[in-house]
């Protein structure tokens, strides 16, 4: 049976690129569809270098916005397809 993970559990979580391993950030906070909790977007906090080469889109409050669509697995880290950003 799969195990069922709550989202905010992914808050403080790691992101890595499943493409190169590289860190992006960590997970500070999670854009969700109130009505139907649907995860639009991972909201990064604590970013790396690396993410001024992703093109992400930012929030009102210019944070980097990784759409949950790029999310591939969640472990100790969550592990993002770098083709699925953009």
């Amino acid at each position: 049976m799969e195990e069922r993970l709550k989202s905010k559990a992914l808050i403080g979580k790691v992101l890595v690129s499943e493409e190169s391993g590289k860190k992006f950030g960590v997970v500070g906070d999670i854009d969700y569809i109130i009505d139907s909790g649907e995860l639009i977007n991972l909201v990064l906090s604590e970013t790396t270098q690396h993410t001024d080469n992703l093109n992400l889109q930012t929030d009102e409050k210019n944070r980097m916005l990784v759409p949950f669509s790029a999310v591939k697995s969640v472990g100790d880290f969550v592990i993002v397809s770098e083709k699925d950003i953009a």
